[in-house]
């Protein structure tokens, strides 16, 4: 599900950030049907809101710190995080590069808001975990796994990291505080 709210993370990150006008997309490309997708939705969002947007990769740990330097050297001012099981399980790492760069950012895990990240917002983690062990139940019950209806995560978690948006110098506005499901101060 996170692969198709790249365009809501662009739009929310836009509306912290509103004088940006070049931002990063970081993807996977080793994740294709996810990179691919996303490198399609993420920057059609960005040109409807007359963004100018960059995809770069990075498979590897070691691909972050030259994609960061090509952030600096096409003047990105923020960044959207794809969604990518590599990429939520180095949050505190990508957090940490961001908040050095000054970048705002956003990812669809709020791991990476809680490490210092701007901000999250994407499908509950643990609704997601609680669907599949529904499922494995109907399926240890004895249904068939392709007569069970799929199922799409209904919770979505917006979190913003109110102290890395005052690191920043970004004031969030009062009308997306209120959107929020958590504030981290």
């Amino acid at each position: 599900m996170g692969v198709d709210l790249g365009s809501k993370q662009l739009e929310l990150l836009h509306e912290l950030a509103p004088t940006t006008s070049v931002i990063a997309l970081l993807l996977n490309p080793t994740n294709a049907e996810t990179a691919r997708t996303q490198s399609r939705d993420v920057p059609a969002a960005g040109r409807r809101l007359g963004l100018n947007l960059h995809v770069l990769n990075a498979s590897d740990e070691s691909h972050f710190d030259p994609a960061f330097a090509k952030m600096k050297e096409l003047d990105v001012g923020g960044l959207v995080i794809g969604a990518d099981t590599f990429l939520n399980a180095r949050s505190e790492q990508l957090a940490a590069l961001a908040v050095r760069h000054a970048l705002p950012s956003i990812s669809p895990y709020q791991e990476f808001a809680r490490a210092g990240g701007l901000m999250s917002y994407g499908a509950s983690i643990n609704g997601a975990s609680r669907l599949a062990g529904t499922y494995t139940g109907r399926i240890l019950r004895g249904e068939k796994p392709a007569d069970l209806p799929i199922a799409r995560p209904t919770v979505f978690e917006f979190v913003i990291n109110a102290k890395s948006a005052k690191a920043l110098g970004l004031v969030v506005a009062p009308t997306l505080l209120s959107r929020a499901d958590e504030v981290i101060e």
